[in-house]
């Protein structure tokens, strides 16, 4: 019989305050606040890219408009009766689209009526009708269909900015043009037109019906015409009578005859907007003949600034911005990189050396406007520089962007193991050859990282260009360093502050541009630093 050996009990582990339950407590508490920590970061991110998105959503909706621009083909007689085939430059091809444009509008007789039809080509479309005959000479001698762009303010009506306008079917009716000339009397047989007018803000008095200048605007289609109602009343078997004058193609020998009448609303007052009632009938006339088409805005990208916002464009602005960070970057590269490879390689480290580096670094917060007023003071002031001119631009967003590169190419430079130094110099290498056969490549990643990065945030400065004159008017398209010149923060500052609205859109789309050449920009540095990055 074996023996079973006892062991003593083990005794029960006394409890520690890091195993009480005030500990567990602690223990959750401090839990459940790192996972509101949590909570809370994810939150503020999810917040920053709502922001985000609708802040480009917002510029991307007000910059599509602009992508697009209506255009009105006109068969423009350019026969020898009214073009010199021996003198082209000498026509007038203003008068020619005027005259392409008025026999579409037969019904404009009056001189307002003329000076209102001439409005709604842009006053471009006879120097782009010249351009067009001076590169093609074989357009003379014939009629062409030539595409002119349309006025700004009819470009926004026909892309439903300007006015908004609705329409009601099912009114029964007839017209009858009176004696007075332009007056017209109509007749329907339905009642929803004195509600309408009510609707419309009409001012009552005796059973009458009148709309003020500040009321809405009631267009009546029918028979053929175009009728702006005036006073509308109830009938006395019923139905209503309407008054108003034609502003449409109206034959009075033809007998009124009942039919389908077509009641368009337009909500906002005439008085209110910037396109009258006979310019709407009259665009949507030539609308409905065809004449009327909207095109990519190859103006917008492929022209220079103008007062005109249907001919205003940003390529102008985009190779002076290209010219001008041509002039940053051979400035600012090769002394900020020089001075960098001094201050961390070669100067004796002192209290000069420390001074140096204490304002380098100081300069880097200074406000950008501050080197435009330098700018100004010894660029254009001592040295007698021209204004508005991308050397100039260049020089003061150069001296802008030279801290930034100095701290950048420092700090990958500091980067560099000190083993790669101490092996270079232990086979030999002279000081100068260890920094620029072997530092500075493995360095150069960061360094040009640094420097796209200064160059991004030097193309979206607008303030010290300011200074320097970059903000004046230019129509032609800069052919050098030297000539007038504008960049595109500060045409985006400029269209931001004309009156006219189709500005607005033209204004979102550069933004567009800025933002696309400024992500490419930091795209760019972002591979750069992937694909040559090195981890020691």
């Amino acid at each position: 019989m074996t023996d079973t050996t006892s062991f003593p009990a083990v005794a029960a582990r006394p409890r520690s305050v890091h195993t009480d339950d005030a500990a567990k407590a602690r223990l959750k508490a401090r839990y459940a606040a790192e996972l509101r920590f949590k909570w809370i970061g994810a939150g503020a991110v999810a917040l920053a890219g709502l922001f985000l998105i609708i802040l480009l959503s917002t510029i991307v909706t007000q910059a599509w408009p602009a992508l697009r621009m209506n255009y009105m083909t006109l068969p423009i007689d350019l026969s020898a009766a009214k073009v010199d085939p021996a003198k082209p430059g000498e026509a007038n091809y203003d008068a020619l689209v005027q005259d392409a444009l008025a026999a579409k509008v037969p019904g404009a007789t009056s001189r307002q009526d003329r000076r209102l039809v001439r409005g709604l080509v842009s006053t471009g479309a006879g120097v782009m009708l010249r351009q067009s005959v001076e590169a093609e000479p074989s357009m003379l001698g014939k009629t062409v269909d030539y595409a002119v762009p349309v006025d700004d303010f009819a470009d926004l009506y026909l892309k439903g900015l300007l006015a908004g306008t609705g329409s009601v079917q099912a009114l029964s009716g007839s017209v009858t043009p009176s004696a007075t000339a332009g007056d017209v009397g109509l007749t329907f047989s339905s009642d929803a037109i004195l509600a309408m007018a009510r609707d419309a803000g009409a001012t009552e008095e005796n059973g009458v019906l009148r709309l003020t200048t500040g009321a809405k605007s009631l267009l009546v289609e029918m028979n053929g015409a175009t009728i702006k109602l005036s006073e509308v009343a109830a009938a006395p078997g019923g139905g209503a009578v309407a008054k108003g004058q034609a502003i449409g193609k109206l034959d009075a020998t033809t007998p009124a005859a009942d039919g389908a009448a077509k009641l368009r609303v337009i909500d906002m007052p005439e008085s209110s907007r910037k396109i009258g009632d006979k310019e709407i009938v009259w665009l949507d006339g030539l609308k409905a003949q065809d004449l009327v088409e909207s095109r990519f805005n190859s103006i917008f990208f492929f022209t220079g600034a103008s007062r005109e916002p249907e001919l205003a464009g940003v390529w102008g602005a985009v190779v002076g911005s290209f010219l001008t960070m041509i002039v940053t970057l051979a400035i600012s590269f090769p002394i900020g990189v020089a001075a960098a490879l001094y201050l961390e390689e070669f100067a004796p480290k002192n209290r000069w050396t420390t001074l140096i580096e204490v304002n380098i670094n100081n300069l880097a917060a200074v406000p950008s406007i501050v080197f435009g007023l330098l700018g100004l003071a010894v660029f254009l002031n001592w040295f007698g520089l021209p204004r508005s001119a991308p050397l100039v631009g260049g020089m003061v967003l150069a001296l802008m962007t030279l801290p930034i590169i100095i701290i950048a190419s420092r700090a990958s430079l500091r980067a560099v193991p000190p083993s790669i130094r101490e092996a270079a110099l232990g086979i030999g290498a002279s000081k100068v050859q260890t920094v620029f056969h072997h530092v500075l490549p493995l360095a150069m990643p960061g360094i040009m990282t640094g420097t796209i990065l200064g160059m991004a945030h030097a193309l979206g400065e607008t303030a010290p260009l300011l200074m320097i004159g970059m903000v004046a008017f230019i129509v032609d398209i800069p052919g050098g360093f030297t000539d007038p010149a504008t960049i595109l923060p500060v045409q985006i500052f400029m269209w931001a502050d004309f009156p006219e609205p189709g500005f607005q859109q033209k204004t979102s789309a550069a933004i567009l541009i800025l933002l696309a050449f400024l992500v490419l920009m930091n795209a760019i540095a972002v591979i750069l630093r992937k694909r040559f990055e090195r981890r020691w």
